[in-house]
């Protein structure tokens, strides 16, 4: 690990955001002289928050889902890949190691979300969990957002995807199994490698490779369906694992796959950029260089359509890849999870009030 990393961390810098109106510049002034006396580790602070609505609404036609939760904003997780990164400068802060350290906690998400569930003329279409930051991030182990939402869910009857890098997934298996026996649940496990030492570069605070893979083993056998997401697809860094992962999933009883290349909207170019000089200096810009023939010669392409998949020579060949092994272990038979959605009921709440 070079000088400019901190351990446990996945951003190599702290950059403004683009809304910010005042400019950070690093100048040595000389109170850190020697390596001993250097600053720590940054900490991850938590804000609880009152937010003012829960569920939102997506548009996009390559998603999907049309309706998600994020119990909280900035994920401890650090990838330093994600693409969730930019969010963080609308609230003033930085999308690098900010939003991996200072993050706010929606601790009224589910009397939020019972009050929507209950309102007169709500129509019930599948939630997703984990659209933007993971919600079984470390800190849900004290604030157990995530345990509330779902506790709404199936008292509601309301079905719901799950999409999380964590393993903390199993300790709502009760919740889990109980609404997969009426078909109200799923859950896609986020596999990026299966190299321990650089998911631990690329997404230091995510469960280890192996333990996700124990995940996915453990919500199949309770009878929960679960899928494997292999995203983000990283050329000359991740691609190598792309065929082994989904033959690991599919053994450990995952149904679906589904992969994304890699996307670098806004901030997250730069910081992706660094952590590869920081991490890969030898392969850095063969890395780009791929990106870029992906990306129409770009960085990032967020056009629907391509953001996802890419185009060119190597977009086409991770398809092509991706689609024979799917085939080989048997993925994706049938069309989708088949959530339910007619058995809602409104719960018990205010939301007559709201």
């Amino acid at each position: 690990m070079g000088r400019g990393a901190f351990k446990g961390r996945g951003a190599v810098s702290n950059p403004q955001g683009r809304f910010e109106q005042v400019a950070r510049e690093a100048v040595e002034d000389g109170w850190f002289p020697d390596p001993e006396d250097a600053p720590g580790r940054p900490a991850t602070t938590v804000t609880e928050e009152r937010a003012r609505s829960i569920v939102s609404r997506n548009q996009s036609p390559d998603i999907p889902f049309d309706a998600s939760i994020n119990p909280y904003r900035g994920c401890e997780h650090g990838c330093v890949y994600c693409y969730a990164r930019p969010s963080h400068a609308f609230i003033d802060l930085s999308p690098g190691l900010d939003f991996e350290t200072k993050l706010y906690a929606k601790t009224n998400a589910a009397e939020l979300l019972r009050a929507t569930l209950s309102k007169r003329g709500y129509r019930p279409t599948p939630i997703n969990l984990g659209a933007n930051t993971d919600p079984y991030q470390p800190i849900d182990k004290r604030y157990r957002v995530t345990r509330e939402l779902l506790e709404v869910l199936a008292e509601a009857r309301h079905s719901c995807t799950i999409i999380t890098k964590s393993a903390m997934v199993e300790r709502d298996l009760d919740l889990l199994t109980a609404m997969a026996r009426d078909g109200l649940v799923a859950v896609l496990v986020s596999v990026t490698s299966l190299d321990n030492r650089l998911s631990a570069k690329l997404e230091p605070r995510a469960s280890a490779p192996a333990r996700r893979l124990r995940a996915i083993a453990t919500l199949a056998a309770a009878g929960v369906p679960v899928g494997v997401l292999v995203s983000p697809v990283i050329p000359a860094v991740t691609d190598i694992h792309l065929e082994e992962i989904l033959a690991q999933a599919a053994a450990a009883g995952a149904t679906r796959a589904s992969y994304a290349l890699l996307r670098l909207p806004h901030e997250v170019a730069p910081l992706f950029r660094e952590w590869l000089d920081e991490h890969l200096p030898e392969r850095a810009s063969h890395v780009m260089s791929l990106v870029q023939q992906m990306r129409g010669g770009r960085d990032n392409d967020s056009r629907f359509g391509v953001r996802l998949r890419g185009e060119g020579v190597f977009a086409d060949l991770i398809a092509r890849r991706f689609k024979v092994a799917v085939r080989r272990h048997g993925l994706n038979q049938g069309e989708g999870f088949g959530l339910r959605e007619d058995l809602f009921r409104a719960p018990d709440g205010q939301g007559e009030l709201f």
